[in-house]
């Protein structure tokens, strides 16, 4: 049997390879062992996305968790991570459990675990469902019939979708949105969040908002060159005043303007904290991942905000949001949760937001973003993935421990950050990052400059230095 690990979220392998159901079997039985560690009579909430068997493995969870005699909330359809989450705090339940492979390409499907607060399990916890992961399970799910179990109220579906829904509602002013004349087009990448646009947004524009489990054969992670698509129907209609798209299990968000211009991350989590703090008059703190951009730190001297910069993984901003008074918890990825809702990462409600912060101050996307450069300035940040062996990879990660790299071409290194991967620092406002793949022969660099010429030419200069 194949070893199990669980990644920075969740445990995600090729479908029909290492993605079985018996595989699945064995996950699920060391998660119900762990609850019943803790929990007398724990409730467990089970959800899917839109990937290929997504029902077949949640009803494979199921399955086990009654075997243990633990109570299950089963989702009628399929559902987005940060739906799931939501779920979880609304029925009470002791632990979340999504049947996704976020944004991974349509040949995998996944296991993400979510704690009582409705956010990423921490890692501790799961680390000690990994370790009583056996190598073959003792549960036969054939055995088992799920409509018996629903007769006996062990199990019991749930509408998270309406209850997501209500939940945006009562939380946003859409009377104001819809009034204001704003234009939302919606690119659902084929994922979980289609089905909550098209009832919130019924005029909206829609883009692959059906079933689709091999997400067009691109993976569904809304970054630019996967949404090539949509910023044509965005440049070609005229009439899009703020294009949204979320990945697979919709937590990630990717952002357009009216003009088919891509918004990047960086620049979306300075706007949320402009907007929560200028006009929503909001305090707390700012949780960040290692990778997001240094304005940031602009940003928060500028608003008397305290900073946390935290390793790459939502799980560790999540740890900080259920113990302090967090504004909001960002990654370089996309992923950003914001006080007032779950402590998770929620593409939807952050593209709601913004919307909400157009309408309310009547400024398009490109005006409010010059408000923010006013206080940050203006900065530029690319990343690339470097491919090369293995073994290429560990001389260099040596290198950056020792401490071997002084300069990359014409950038002098003046100071380096060790908290996950290395970090250089060339002058004020430049930067670059070198960050190893846990599962891949593969190094990840960042960089940020003033402008674009100059983080590209950083990232050449870092190339060249490594090959």
């Amino acid at each position: 049997m194949s070893s199990i690990k669980f990644g920075t979220d969740g445990w995600r392998a090729i479908i029909a390879d290492d993605y079985t159901v018996e595989n699945v079997t064995r996950v699920a039985e060391a998660t119900a062992v762990w609850l019943l560690k803790e929990n007398k009579k724990p409730i467990v909430l089970v959800g899917y996305d839109c990937r290929f068997g997504g029902k077949l493995f949640a009803e494979t969870v199921t399955k086990v968790l009654v075997h243990n005699d633990i109570k299950v909330l089963l989702s009628n359809n399929f559902v987005s991570t940060p739906m799931t989450s939501l779920g979880v705090v609304h029925y009470k339940a002791t632990l979340g459990i999504i049947i996704t492979a976020s944004h991974n390409p349509g040949s995998y499907n996944g296991f993400k675990l979510k704690g009582s607060y409705g956010g990423p399990l921490l890692e501790n916890n799961v680390k000690e469902i990994e370790a009583l992961i056996k190598d073959k399970s003792s549960v036969d799910t054939k055995s088992i019939d799920l409509k018996a179990c629903i007769d006996k109220k062990q199990v019991e579906y749930v509408d998270l979708e309406t209850l997501y829904c209500k939940h945006v509602e009562k939380n946003f002013d859409l009377k104001l949105i819809k009034k204001s004349g704003l234009t939302l087009g919606y690119d659902a990448m084929y994922g979980a969040g289609q089905n909550v646009i098209r009832r919130l947004f019924p005029d909206a524009t829609l883009l692959h908002c059906v079933n689709n489990p091999s997400f067009g054969n691109t993976p569904p992670e809304p970054i630019e060159r996967n949404l090539t698509e949509f910023e044509s129907l965005i440049k070609k209609s005229k009439k899009i005043d703020f294009g949204l798209a979320t990945d697979g299990d919709a937590d990630r968000i990717g952002l357009y303007n009216g003009k088919g211009h891509f918004i990047d991350s960086h620049t979306i989590i300075l706007l949320l904290i402009n907007y929560m703090v200028t006009y929503k008059k909001m305090k707390g703190k700012v949780c960040v991942a290692f990778s997001v951009t240094e304005k940031i730190k602009k940003m928060c001297a500028y608003h008397n905000l305290p900073l946390e910069v935290v390793k790459i993984g939502f799980k560790y901003i999540c740890g900080v949001m259920i113990t302090e008074d967090v504004l909001i918890g960002a990654e370089e990825s996309g992923g950003m949760a914001i006080k007032g809702h779950v402590p998770e990462r929620d593409g939807i409600w952050i593209g709601l937001t913004l919307l909400e912060y157009m309408a309310k101050t009547g400024k398009t996307l490109d005006e409010l973003i010059k408000e923010v450069i006013k206080i940050t300035g203006k900065f530029a940040y690319k990343r690339i993935d470097m491919h090369l062996t293995e073994e290429k990879k560990q001389a260099i990660l040596q290198n950056c421990k020792q401490n071997k790299y002084k300069a990359f071409g014409k950038f002098s290194v003046k100071r380096i950050e060790d908290l996950d991967g290395f970090k250089f620092f060339f002058n004020d406002g430049e930067w670059m990052m070198i960050r190893a793949s846990g599962t891949e022969p593969v190094l990840r660099l960042y960089s940020e400059a003033a402008n674009d010429t100059n983080a590209v030419a950083i990232l050449d200069s870092v190339t060249k230095t490594l090959a």
